[in-house]
């Protein structure tokens, strides 16, 4: 009896009015003579119609209806609280209005082309609960048979019947409302880039004749009542260009002519030929809205300016051709030109070490007064060992300290520095999106006391632009890198007994060059499916190799080329990295997300490197937060490698390899506002192409590749406030690279922004 009455309270059944029924919803059912093409995608369709929607139930109980039970008669405190997040009003019979709902379904079935579609409903009852069952009979499906474009010998009608190959109507499809909507916003599209900047998708008509048996024919119209301005062209007149302008802007500047440009100077920021360069819209030519777009988009991509507006007006100045004129005036508000920011952080990293950082960035965003931005960053940080590391825990294994000095400059400018080639037009005429040379240099200095140090100079050359919203492309021509390398004799044992180790901590040489591609959907916020892309190839030292092969001639298996005194090295390396991210639910709002990713790198020193590894910087590890989370950072691998001994000192510059594979899959959901809850599983390792004596196990063997995974799995809590978050997660170990791990013992993570 009890329990009755436990089942009873929990199914929400209890707080039904009397007299009334709870509504539990509806069931859609399709009825044809024939299977219907495409009919379970109707009837979702359908369904999506049906309103109200019932109480939310699980297992057929109904906690909201509970929680809003606590709320009633409750103005504030506990009770009320709770009704108000979480509590829902039953849904009771009594709100379904059926006949609406059918009005909408023949509604639905009339715009998919059924022009003779019924629905019907019933009411099915149980002792305390009803639902609302549909029925629908679409009928035949009317199909296009004719499609006739305007045939008048007008301005209008001539654009119009221009369009007629691009159009999405077939003879021979169904007739779809949908596509007859998108119809009147692509033409609506085509003829404002052929100068119709007044006409409107209301304009056009579509009579469709639907007299014949199961078969339509369409006619386009232009609607009597449609403006005359709507169907004629215009041409640009004057074109004034305003680049500092805020909105109770009175400008007195007085403007300059600048390439048939009315140009407000303000050169303490801007050169005119910085801004004309990514200004699209011409005096003197034919109005495009794609070019205004394109404008748009150019502008706002140059990072120096907060807001741009266009404005267009008919012109007051006639014209001797008699077309007609629009005036526009192009707006730009700016940023700040320079800007200083510091940073100070509390590093802790998963080797013990632990100090603070202070990181100060300068931005100029018109450094030569050609919207070029240059950022300089200065980086300062001091570590010193808090523990030991695992399996190594003694006095003199603490207490290291960790210096890092670095100072980087990086000059973007707004356009290719190239010539004009057969293949390649350095304007990107097409591209909505500005193309940016990319210019760098650098100098790094890292101590580690009682180790080694290390300074690193760099500088960098290169291109990157966009071709679509989704793609972008980069290519570094030039990237040259010199470590110079000093250890202390303690580091030099270490180095003699690895000489794998030692190859990769030595003063040489990085002349590489590169390429990366990159495919995102994550900006089609709205996309249920969304796929992230990213390829890059580099190669090092290959023309140096071949000029020191052509003037000093052949080397030994022992010997390498030099440059200075220097060997330099010489490898290929390719990165390949697949996302997939998938929202369980339709409303393009919800954060319940599936999230996949793979990650395969290769990197193959050969030449003046070969037999040997890839220089340490260019080298993979694996684990961390970011990666395998049930690991510390460089505490997997290589292969099946595991560190024992003395070797576990020096194991976080000992676990690095020249291949990769990773795997991570995550189930995000939203747990409440601003808070977010994961689930996750994580497997990869790293591997030598060569193999090392000093790390057994180390090399890649493919019929062991699967083997040697590591593998993790966690839940996570992730406080994301959109611009900021931040991340926990806690994760444990299944497996090690080398087998059953030591310990089960999980790992908590704490890190900013989502890993993947």
């Amino acid at each position: 009896m009890l329990l009755n009455s436990l089942l009873f309270s929990c199914s929400g059944l209890r707080y039904v009015p009397e007299g009334q029924k709870l509504y539990t919803g509806s069931k859609v059912t399709i009825t044809s003579p024939t299977k219907l093409k495409n009919q379970s995608a109707l009837q979702t369709e359908l369904a999506t119609l049906v309103r109200p929607k019932p109480n939310f139930s699980f297992l057929g109980m109904r906690p909201k209806l509970f929680f809003w039970h606590l709320g009633v008669g409750k103005a504030k405190g506990l009770k009320h609280f709770l009704a108000d997040k979480f509590g829902e009003a039953p849904v009771l019979l009594s709100q379904v209005k059926a006949k609406q709902t059918r009005d909408l379904m023949v509604n639905r079935l009339q715009n998919r082309g059924y022009f003779h579609g019924a629905v019907t409903s019933e009411i099915k009852t149980k002792a305390n609960t009803a639902q609302v069952d549909y029925t629908a009979r679409p009928g035949q499906q009317y199909i296009i048979q004719e499609i006739h474009f305007p045939g008048r010998d007008t301005l209008i009608d001539k654009a119009i019947r221009g369009t007629q190959a691009a159009s999405l109507l077939k003879a021979g499809d169904p007739y779809d409302l949908d596509v007859f909507t998108n119809e009147r916003v692509r033409i609506d599209l085509a003829l404002k880039n052929e100068g119709y900047y007044y006409f409107n998708p209301n304009y056009l008509l579509f009579q469709v004749d639907s007299t014949l048996q199961g078969k339509v024919n369409v006619y386009y119209k232009v609607k009597k009542d449609a403006p005359a301005k709507a169907l004629r062209p215009y041409w640009l007149k004057t074109i004034s260009l305003n680049t500092n302008y805020v909105l109770t802007d009175t400008t007195r500047r007085q403007p300059v002519l600048f390439e048939k440009y009315r140009y407000f100077p303000d050169e303490s920021v801007f050169r005119a030929r910085a801004i004309t360069r990514a200004v699209f819209l011409y005096p003197d030519s034919l109005f495009r809205q794609k070019r205004r777009d394109q404008t748009l988009s150019r502008l706002m991509s140059l990072g120096t300016f907060r807001f741009v507006e266009i404005k267009f007006r008919p012109s007051a100045a006639g014209d001797s051709a008699g077309r007609a004129r629009l005036d526009s005036d192009v707006l730009m508000t700016q940023l700040k030109k320079k800007s200083l920011r510091a940073e100070l952080q509390l590093v802790s990293k998963s080797n013990g070490f632990t100090g603070p950082g202070l990181t100060v960035s300068f931005r100029n965003r018109s450094a030569l007064r050609g919207a070029e931005q240059l950022i300089i960053n200065g980086v300062a940080s001091t570590e010193t060992q808090t523990r030991a590391p695992a399996g190594a825990e003694s006095r003199s294994n603490t207490g290291l300290i960790s210096n890092e000095f670095g100072l980087n400059a990086q000059l973007i400018v707004p356009r290719l520095i190239a010539p004009d080639l057969p293949f390649l037009d350095p304007h990107l005429v097409n591209s909505d999106f500005q193309p940016r040379t990319n210019f760098g240099a650098g100098v790094r200095y890292v101590a580690r006391t009682g180790y080694f140090s290390t300074t690193s100079y760099s500088a960098n050359y290169g291109y990157s632009w966009k071709t679509k919203i989704t793609n972008e492309q980069e290519i570094k021509l030039i990237d040259i890198e010199y470590n110079a390398f000093t250890s202390s004799p303690a580091f030099d044992s270490v180095l003699k007994a690895k000489p794998f180790l030692r190859q990769a901590y030595q003063s040489q040489f990085i002349l590489a060059s590169s390429y990366r591609y990159t495919y995102n959907q994550q900006v089609l916020e709205n996309r249920r499916q969304q796929i992230f892309f990213q390829g890059m190839a580099e190669v090092s030292g290959n023309v140096a190799n071949a000029i020191s092969s052509a003037t000093v001639g052949s080397k030994t298996a022992t010997e390498k080329y030099t440059i200075a005194g220097q060997p330099f090295a010489q490898y290929a390396k390719f990165d390949l990295e697949l996302r997939e991210y998938y929202r369980i639910s339709p409303n393009a709002t919800s954060g319940n997300r599936i999230v996949g990713r793979l990650q395969i790198g290769v990197g193959l020193p050969y030449g003046n490197s070969a037999g040997g590894s890839l220089p340490y910087l260019r080298q993979y590890g694996i684990g961390g937060p970011n990666s395998i989370r049930a690991f510390a950072a460089r505490q997997i691998g290589p292969g099946s490698y595991k560190p024992t001994g003395t070797d576990i000192v020096n194991s976080y510059y000992d676990q690095v390899g020249d291949l990769r594979l990773e795997g991570n899959i995550e189930y995000r959901q939203d747990l409440f506002p601003y808070v977010k809850g994961a689930v996750f599983l994580d497997a990869g390792n790293i591997w030598l192409v060569n193999n090392d004596p000093q790390r057994p196990g180390g090399q890649f063997v493919a019929s062991q590749a699967l083997k040697q995974l590591a593998v993790g799995t966690g839940v996570g809590l992730r406080i994301d406030v959109q611009f900021f978050v931040i991340r926990f997660d806690y994760a444990i170990p299944l497996r090690a690279n080398y087998g059953t791990p030591d310990s089960k013992t999980g790992r908590l993570n704490l890190a900013i922004g989502y890993p993947f």
